[in-house]
C-alpha cells in the first residue's frame, strides 16, 4: 500500500516541477518583452540617446547577412572557449592539490593571492609587449582570469567538506585515495562548477577588453570601430551577441550542475 501511495506523490512531485518549469520560462519570456518595450518607449520618446529595437533589429540583420557577425562572433568565441578550458582544466586539480596537501597549498597560494589582486586587463599591455600581438596574449589574460575564478573555488569546496565524513570514512577503512574519489570529490563539485561559472563570465569580460585594446577581428573589436564613427546599432548588436553567447553558455553549465550534482537538496 505504502509503495501503491508513494507513486502518486511523486507523479505529483514531478507535474508540479514541470509546471514550475513552464511557469519560469514565461516569466523569462515576459520580463524580456517588458524590457524591450521600455526601451522602445523611451527611446522614442527622446528621454534617452539609445538606438530604437527596430534600428538595432536593422542592423542586425545586415551584419548576420554579409557575413561580418558571424566571423566576429566566431573570433571571439574560439578565444573564450580556448583560454576559459585552458584555465578551468589547469584549475581543478591545482586546486585539489592545494586543499588536500599542505605542502601544496604552502607552496601555491602566496602566488594565487598575489596574482588575485592583480585585474587579467593589467595584465593585457605586458602580455601584448612579451608575446606579440596575435592570438597568443588574449588567450593568455583569459585563461589567467578563469583559472584565478575555478582554482579558488574547487580549493574553497576541497577544505569545506565535512571533517566528520572523511573520518567516517577512515573508520571504516578507506584509503586516501577513496576517500577523495568518493567523498571529497562529490562534497566539493558544487563550489567547483560555481567557479567554473564565474570563470566563464571572467572569460567573456576580459576578451573584450583584449579585443578593445589589441585585435583585427571579434566583437570587442567591432564595438571600438563602431565607437569611433558613433554606431550605436553596431554597438549594441555586439553587445546582444556577446550577452546571448554568455548566457547559452552559462545554461549549458547550470545544466551540467543539475546533472552532477542530482543529489543535492535546492529550493
Amino acid at each position: 500500500m505504502s509503495s501503491g501511495a508513494e507513486k502518486p506523490r511523486a507523479a505529483s512531485s514531478a507535474s508540479r516541477l514541470a509546471a514550475f518549469d513552464y511557469a519560469g520560462l514565461a516569466l523569462n519570456i515576459a520580463g524580456v518583452v517588458a524590457g524591450i518595450t521600455i526601451w522602445w518607449v523611451l527611446t522614442a520618446s527622446g528621454a534617452v540617446g539609445l538606438p530604437r529595437p527596430p534600428d538595432v533589429l536593422s542592423r542586425f540583420i545586415e551584419l548576420a547577412g554579409n557575413g561580418q557577425l558571424l566571423r566576429d562572433t566566431a573570433a571571439s568565441l574560439a578565444r573564450v572557449l580556448a583560454g576559459f578550458l585552458l584555465g578551468v582544466l589547469l584549475a581543478i586539480p591545482v586546486g585539489f592539490a592545494m586543499g588536500w596537501y599542505r605542502i601544496a597549498r604552502a607552496l601555491v597560494e602566496p602566488y594565487l593571492q598575489f596574482f588575485r589582486m592583480i585585474p587579467p586587463l593589467a595584465i593585457i599591455p605586458l602580455a601584448i609587449v612579451t608575446m606579440g600581438i596575435e592570438e597568443t596574449p588574449k588567450i593568455f589574460v583569459i585563461f589567467l582570469a578563469s583559472f584565478l575564478a575555478s582554482v579558488v573555488a574547487t580549493y574553497q569546496g576541497v577544505i569545506s567538506v565535512d571533517r566528520t565524513m572523511i573520518n567516517a570514512a577512515r573508520v571504516l577503512g578507506a584509503r586516501d585515495f577513496t576517500i577523495f574519489r568518493r567523498v571529497v570529490v562529490p562534497a566539493s563539485t558544487p563550489f567547483i562548477l560555481v567557479g567554473v561559472r564565474i570563470g566563464l563570465g571572467s572569460a567573456w569580460a576580459t576578451v573584450v577588453a583584449a579585443e578593445l585594446i589589441a585585435a583585427q577581428s571579434g566583437l570587442g573589436y567591432r564595438m571600438q570601430q563602431a565607437q569611433l564613427y558613433y554606431d550605436l546599432p553596431t554597438i549594441f548588436v555586439s553587445l546582444f551577441a556577446i550577452g546571448i553567447l554568455g548566457l547559452a553558455m552559462d545554461r549549458a553549465l547550470q545544466a551540467i550542475e543539475r546533472r552532477l550534482t542530482i543529489w543535492q537538496e535546492r529550493i
